[in-house]
């Protein structure tokens, strides 16, 4: 398609170049020969632009809706692929987690929420992760647009509790969250390689 817009796009530009070489005097047409093929060369580069290649954890986002029908949480987060390789290498355990990649995972309560009990403010937080064989530590923090999990400071920790890990009956390529409903909130499911955690909350 491109190929064939280029030729269309060169044929009008031949075809006005001739057309004013027979209205006008080569001679006096010679001085502005380079600035036409300056704006041919300038055309055909501004409709070459190349974009960038789909990233290698694109990122991705999910919704929740509370009973009401209204927007009450949102996750967003980039998707890390296994690619051969195995989750203990690429996040080991006991270690600090973005729960993603690029940037840290960031949650949004678009209503006062609740965890394990504990109240939240509706906002912006990054979640945050610990994963371990059994068990995973669950983090909201109030530091927001953070790089990785380089800029975590635990003083920003609005609440941390534990989940158990559970074993998926597939393997998952990709990191992956979906919502489920429960009584009075639900449920953020996060699911990658063979493992599977469900982080509970209420609305």
């Amino acid at each position: 398609m491109y190929i064939q817009l280029l030729f269309i796009q060169l044929f009008f530009f031949c075809n006005n170049f001739f057309f004013l070489l027979i209205r006008t005097k080569f001679i006096t047409m010679k001085k502005y020969i380079p600035t036409l093929i300056l704006l041919l060369f300038v055309s055909i580069y501004s409709n070459s632009q190349s974009f960038r290649p789909l990233d290698k954890s694109p990122m991705d986002l999910i919704e929740f809706s509370s009973s009401d029908g209204e927007k009450a949480v949102r996750v967003l987060y980039s998707r890390p692929q296994l690619k051969g390789r195995n989750f203990s290498s690429l996040v080991p355990n006991g270690k600090l987690w973005r729960t993603g990649a690029n940037e840290s995972t960031e949650i949004t309560f678009y209503k006062p929420a609740s965890m394990n009990n504990m109240k939240i403010e509706k906002g912006s937080y990054t979640l945050y992760t610990i994963p371990n064989e059994n068990e995973w530590t669950i983090i909201i923090n109030k530091a927001t647009h953070t790089w990785g999990a380089y800029g975590y400071n635990k003083k920003n920790d609005v609440l941390r509790f534990n989940v158990p890990a559970k074993k998926s009956d597939n393997l998952i390529e990709a990191l992956s969250m979906v919502f489920e409903s429960s009584s009075g909130g639900g449920n953020l499911v996060l699911g990658w390689s063979d493992k599977i955690v469900k982080i509970p909350f209420k609305i």
